[in-house]
């Protein structure tokens, strides 16, 4: 077992301390967070055995796992690996393009391995942390041929710990498909709740009538906009394409209820039906 630093203690780090403990991954779990509360709340939750600053976690882990927003990680990645010697690196953010430009001519690249556990929730900060999250989820590691094999062994090794499905692909196509299968859902939700927070003025009627249906689509528009602006930031490009996809599917979807063609409209909601085959 390792001495594991999770930078960052909120939904993701605080799911994967509680994760850690519970499998015996970790021998120790040490939290580094700048926000004091976050860290006084992570030691209350049981979540991280102690707290130390980011210099004395380096000096004592022998896994660095960063879980902060995106802008943080630009600047810590760099930072930390210059400061490292045997230590593994990891990071689970939602873009990786950026990071991969940052640090591949960095001389410590191959202690680095680039993660991206496909789960979440709309919440955030330490009480939002929840047991036995990633289980049966998608987890994408990215460049593993730049990272040194002992630190891709234990990314591997925890993944497959907390039974999930590990895939591998380039930093490039982790962004594109994250946008489609991620990115643009956050912002469908995000518009879908400005758009009815414009037009329905009464709370009561929101409250009252929102279905099922309604609930599970707006429920993303509840997350953070401190991680999500700077996610949407660094895959701009990717996002603009598959969010110009969604308008003209829009559109479509507008014109037939614009001339009534009623056929059309059909034909175009039986074609997303073909969604089961891959989602059920």
């Amino acid at each position: 077992m390792k001495k594991i630093a999770i930078v960052g203690i909120g939904l993701i780090g605080g799911s994967l301390a509680l994760q850690c403990r519970r499998k015996g991954i970790a021998s120790s779990i040490i939290g580094v967070d700048n926000n004091p509360s976050h860290a006084e709340e992570a030691i209350a939750l049981k979540l991280v055995d102690e707290v130390m600053t980011l210099d004395e976690a380096i000096q004592k882990a022998d896994v660095i796992v960063l879980t902060v927003p995106m802008n943080a990680l630009v600047d810590l990645l760099p930072a930390i690996l210059s400061k490292v010697d045997h230590q593994v690196v990891m990071d689970m953010g939602s873009t990786k393009s950026t990071l991969a430009k940052i640090v591949d001519q960095h001389p410590r690249r191959g202690r680095f391995i680039a993660t991206h556990p496909m789960w979440g929730t709309e919440y955030s900060g330490p009480s939002a942390a929840v047991e036995g999250a990633f289980e049966n989820k998608a987890v994408i590691l990215c460049d593993t041929e730049k990272t040194d094999a002992d630190a891709l062994a234990f990314a591997k090794e925890l993944y497959s710990s907390l039974n999930m499905h590990i895939l591998e692909m380039n930093a490039v196509d982790h962004d594109l498909h994250a946008a489609y299968v991620s990115h643009i859902s956050h912002i469908t939700s995000f518009a879908l709740a400005n758009t009815v927070l414009e037009k329905e003025r009464e709370d009561n009627a929101i409250f009252e009538m929102a279905s099922a249906g309604f609930e599970s689509t707006v429920r993303l528009a509840k997350s953070n906009p401190d991680m999500w602006t700077p996610i949407l930031m660094q895959n701009k490009d990717n996002v603009l394409d598959v969010l110009n996809e969604h308008i003209s599917q829009l559109r479509k979807f507008k014109s037939c209820l614009e001339k009534e063609n009623w056929d059309y409209l059909k034909e175009l909601m039986s074609n997303a039906n073909q969604i089961r085959r891959i989602i059920q």
